[in-house]
C-alpha cells in the first residue's frame, strides 16, 4: 500500500508505515517498519510510539493519509497506562487460543490501546484524515479491521470485560482495572465524525474474481459467501456435506463446479499442535469427504501466512488421507489442533511468500462429475 501511494503521489510525502516480520517492500520516502503478528511485540510497540509523534505533529494544513489492511491490531501496538506490553501479549494469545471471533478480539484490543477505536483519528485532529482500507474481516466492517484506529467505535469497555468473562480467561488484574476505568472507553460516532474512509479491496471482491477465472476455466462457480465464520472444522464439515451433495444429486450445482467461500474461521486450541485455521480446515474437510473420488480443495490466508506458520494453507485431493499412515492419523492430528503437522507429511502445504495483501482466508472446492458420466 505505502508503495502504491508512491508511485502514485506527486506532492510532498514523508511518513512511516508498520508491516509484519518479512513483508516489508523498499520504499524511497515512506519509512517500512516491521513488527511481531499476531501477538504484538516491543519492535511494535516503538513504531507505534514513531507514528503517533508523527501524527500528532500535523496541522490543519497538512493531509494525513492512513493506509489500513488486516494485522494492524497486533502491529499497532500502544498500551495504556498501567498495562505492560508483557500484559497486552498475555491477553491477545489466551483470545487466540480460546476461539473467540475476530469481532471479539478486536474489541478488547481496542479498548487496551491508545491507538486504536478510533484514538489515532484523535491524535490525528486538526489535520485533514483520509483512510484507505483494504478489509480482511467478515463485512468489511471498518471499526473492527485493524481494530479502527481512525474511526469511531461503536463498542464498549463493558462488552470487552464481558469477553473475558464468557471465555473464563484469567487476565492481569492491571487490565481489569483499565478497563474498568472511564479513560479506557474509546470515542463514540458521537464524539468522532467517520471521516473520509475509502474501501479499497474487500474478501467480496477477490471471490468475484475467482469465480470468473472459474468460469472461464469451465466450472461453474458456487458462491458459499465471503464473510463465513464458526469454528473451522465445523465449517469445514458443511462444505464437506455440500460437496456430497453436489457430487450425488447435483444439487446446488452440477459438477463441474467450484465451491468457493471465504471469511475467517476460528480455532479452539485443545492440542499442542501446529497450524492455522485453514490447515485445521481442510483436515477436517478431508475427514468428512473420505476420500471421494473427483473432489480437490484449496485453503489459504491470502497474506500467504496461516496463523504463526510459514505456509499459506494446503492442498488436498482424494489421496491425502492415503498419504500418511496409519490411516487414524487424521483424526489424532486434528485433535491435536495439528493440520500443518499432517500436511507436512502428506507433502499437501502451500507455499506462497508474503503476497503483500490481505482480504482474509480463501477457500476453494473443485468438484468434477463422477467418472461414469464424464467424469474429467
Amino acid at each position: 500500500m505505502a508503495q502504491a501511494v508512491e508511485d502514485n503521489w506527486n506532492g510532498p510525502l514523508s511518513g512511516l508505515v508498520i508491516t509484519r516480520y518479512g513483508h516489508a517492500l523498499p520504499c524511497r520516502r515512506i519509512e517500512v517498519a516491521e513488527a511481531g503478528h499476531p501477538v504484538p511485540d516491543q519492535a511494535g510497540a516503538d513504531a507505534t510510539r514513531r507514528l503517533l509523534r508523527l501524527v500528532d505533529d500535523a496541522d490543519e494544513d497538512d493531509l494525513v493519509i492512513c493506509l489500513i489492511s488486516g494485522g494492524g491490531s497486533a502491529l499497532l501496538a500502544a498500551p495504556p497506562p498501567g498495562v505492560s506490553l508483557a500484559d497486552e501479549q498475555q491477553v491477545v494469545r489466551s483470545l487466540l487460543r480460546c476461539g473467540a471471533t475476530i469481532a471479539e478480539l478486536n474489541c478488547v484490543r481496542k479498548h487496551l490501546s491508545l491507538v486504536k477505536g478510533g484514538r489515532l483519528a484523535t491524535v490525528a485532529s486538526p489535520a485533514r484524515l483520509v483512510t484507505l482500507v483494504i478489509s480482511d474481516v467478515p463485512g468489511d466492517d471498518v471499526s473492527t479491521i485493524a481494530s479502527g484506529p481512525t474511526v469511531p467505535d461503536p463498542t464498549t469497555s463493558a462488552q470487552a470485560i464481558a469477553i473475558l468473562s464468557k471465555y473464563d480467561l484469567a487476565v492481569p488484574h492491571s487490565v481489569l482495572s483499565w478497563l474498568g476505568a472511564p479513560a479506557s472507553e474509546t470515542p463514540k460516532p458521537r464524539d468522532l465524525p467517520s471521516g473520509d474512509v475509502r474501501m479499497i479491496a474487500t474478501p467480496q471482491l477477490a471471490i468475484e474474481a475467482a469465480a470468473r477465472l472459474a468460469a472461464e476455466l469451465g466450472y461453474m462457480p458456487v458462491i458459499l459467501g465471503s464473510a463465513i465464520e464458526g469454528e473451522a472444522r465445523e465449517v469445514a464439515t458443511m462444505h464437506a456435506g455440500i460437496a456430497r451433495q453436489i457430487r450425488a444429486f447435483g444439487q446446488p450445482a452440477a459438477p463441474p463446479c467450484v465451491l468457493l467461500s471465504g471469511g475467517e474461521t476460528s480455532v479452539t486450541v485443545r492440542g499442542a499442535g501446529r497450524g492455522g485455521r485453514n490447515a485445521e480446515f481442510l483436515l477436517s474437510l478431508a475427514i468428512g469427504l473420505d476420500g471421494m473420488a473427483g473432489v480437490f480443495a484449496l485453503a489459504a490466508d491470502t497474506d500467504g501466512i496461516d496463523g504463526t506458520e510459514d505456509n499459506a494453507g494446503a492442498i488436498i485431493g482424494p489421496d491425502i488421507l492415503s498419504r500418511v499412515s496409519p490411516p487414524s492419523t487424521a483424526a489424532r492430528c486434528l485433535a491435536q489442533n495439528d493440520g500443518y503437522g499432517y500436511f507436512e507429511r502428506a507433502g499437501a502445504l502451500l507455499f506462497t511468500g508474503p503476497t503483500f495483501t490481505n482480504v482474509n482466508d480463501f477457500r476453494a472446492i473443485l468438484i468434477d462429475p463422477p467418472a461414469e458420466v464424464g467424469g474429467r
